[in-house]
């Protein structure tokens, strides 16, 4: 059974669960979702700011719930996931798009700190958003399970070694669940956003070709995942940008990259 097939408006109406969804990629997802009918469990650790939205754009409150969490601590966010199913039911999409992006500098002692927390956060995190859905999903037979990766998961990038490793591992990670899912009709779809206009983004000191806007990113998201793609470029120009990359000689990518500034610190 596709995801597309789920009637949308149907009693009671499917449920989306989307991590990191208080700003960016994960509120405009929430909202794509919710226009078509989906019921949403939203969460995030700023659950007051997630509640002030949802009343904002005047979200029906019988369609949607809160649950503050921080991801990065795996006793937080599997209790986030019990929480949801208990009070709202087995979602047919899971989607772990909670992460964070701040440039390090291996030589500096307080940067392994940062390294340590985001790897907490973009992997450990996203594995601990899924475990508490899964071995229901598999006994139900369908489900998604949705993990956000990044292009700049395909190679390196000077300043950027935590976050590109970080995401490099997501795709792994995402690649390995898939075949061990897919015996029970679980998909997993491997979600990779080029640069979007995101405060995530926002303080890159460097040029973003293709910046799209987190609408945009949410509709195309969107159409994959009822589509149940297995691995998703958005923007599909990225897509051509990351082949390149994975096909440019080493000594090619280097000079490329050469004086390219740095992925902003935490300090700076």
């Amino acid at each position: 059974m596709s995801l597309a097939s789920l009637a949308p408006l149907e009693s009671p109406a499917p449920l989306v669960y989307i991590t990191g969804a208080s700003s960016g990629i994960g509120q405009a997802l929430a909202l794509r979702y919710y226009q078509a009918g989906w019921r949403l469990a939203l969460v995030a650790r700023r659950a007051a700011e997630m509640q002030q939205w949802a009343q904002a754009e005047g979200l029906s409150a019988d369609r949607w719930a809160v649950y503050g969490a921080d991801v990065s601590e795996i006793d937080s966010i599997t209790a986030a996931g019990r929480q949801c199913m208990a009070a709202q039911g087995l979602p047919d999409v899971v989607i772990a798009n909670a992460g964070i992006s701040i440039g390090i500098d291996t030589a500096i002692f307080s940067d392994l700190a940062v390294m340590q927390r985001l790897y907490a956060t973009n992997n450990i995190g996203m594995a601990a958003t899924f475990h508490p859905f899964l071995a229901a999903m598999n006994q139900r037979g369908r489900g998604c399970l949705v993990g956000v990766a990044s292009v700049a998961g395909i190679r390196g990038l000077p300043g950027h070694a935590a976050y590109c490793s970080s995401k490099a591992a997501v795709i792994s990670y995402c690649e390995s669940l898939r075949g061990e899912c897919r015996p029970h009709g679980v998909h997993v779809l491997t979600l990779v956003p080029g640069y979007i206009d995101t405060p995530l983004t926002q303080k890159n000191r460097y040029g973003m070709p293709f910046l799209m806007s987190p609408e945009r990113f949410a509709d195309k998201a969107f159409e994959a995942i009822a589509q149940r793609a297995r691995f998703q470029v958005i923007p599909w120009q990225m897509g051509w940008v990351a082949r390149l990359l994975r096909l440019l000689p080493d000594a090619l990518f280097d000079r490329l990259l050469a004086g390219r500034p740095r992925k902003h610190r935490q300090d700076e």
